[in-house]
């Protein structure tokens, strides 16, 4: 991740230091406003006990336009993301007071909805599936890419409020007909097979975005490991040329050693 230069920490709304295991309750979900490049700007409580950890996250967040409260321990976070609307929870595994697992369940059983990214230097599959099976939505391995952080947080924020499964999905000039598995860009059809529609979706979902090669092979092909071969760059390789053919501009950006970046194809 890269070096931080100056932090600015917008700490909201501090609480007096808890005890025990803080009550919690349900809070409706914050609607965001429109940041950076036209996204969505979040609202996003961060619990890590790591002070430049956090301050690395802080900057990101600002950089996207996105408010980040920062809490220090397990308790903090469990009450106040009890207590106060959030649009994403972003929760370091391993605390000094209560683990995360530990908050997630506790947040789970009180009826908190709000998605959870769990982050953690433990990178194993069998740790993955005891995080997920915990509550989390999404689990990111210690070292990370910042903008893959970004890029999954804005994705469950638009899974949880159910656009990324509206009947058509707008950017730009492309459009996605989600039921009728249709593309289109300018207006004119984009012939797809299924597989290239199933990555064009994710790529709409994703609009704007850093899109890894291992979200790829994790939400399009269901894969929890890299099978070492190209099959994701073969296959987006034949889904751009279906939707640059005929085009003056471009319609993925390729962000070298790391991915791609859908643009608006204007």
């Amino acid at each position: 991740m890269a070096r931080r230069a100056g932090c600015r920490w917008k700490i909201l709304a501090d609480h007096p230091a808890c005890s025990g295991f803080p009550a919690v309750s349900h809070v409706p979900e914050p609607a965001g406003d429109i940041g950076v490049n036209g996204m969505e700007t979040l609202r996003i409580l961060y619990v890590e006990d790591d002070r430049r950890a956090a301050g690395e996250i802080q900057d990101l967040a600002a950089a996207h336009g996105d408010t980040l409260v920062w809490e220090d321990t397990g308790a903090g976070g469990l009450l106040r993301a009890g207590m106060e609307s959030f649009d994403v929870i972003i929760l370091d595994r391993m605390l000094g007071d209560l683990d995360g697992l530990t908050i997630l369940r506790r947040l789970r059983e009180s009826g908190v909805g709000t998605p959870v990214l769990m982050l953690s230097a433990l990178g194993r599959t069998s740790d993955r599936a005891e995080g997920l099976d915990a509550g989390a939505d999404d689990y990111l391995a210690k070292p990370f890419e910042a903008e893959e952080l970004m890029a999954r947080l804005r994705a469950l924020h638009r899974r949880s409020a159910g656009r990324a499964h509206s009947a058509v999905i707008l950017y730009g000039a492309f459009e996605c007909h989600v039921k009728a598995r249709t593309a289109f860009r300018q207006n004119r059809h984009l012939s797809l097979s299924p597989r290239e529609f199933e990555l064009f979706r994710y790529f709409m979902e994703n609009a704007g975005e850093v899109v890894t090669r291992e979200m790829l092979l994790r939400d399009v092909w269901n894969m929890s490991f890299d099978p070492q071969t190209n099959v994701v760059d073969v296959n987006v390789g034949r889904m751009r040329r279906k939707l640059e053919e005929g085009f003056a501009g471009p319609a993925l950006e390729t962000i070298w050693g790391t991915g791609y970046r859908l643009l608006d194809g204007r």
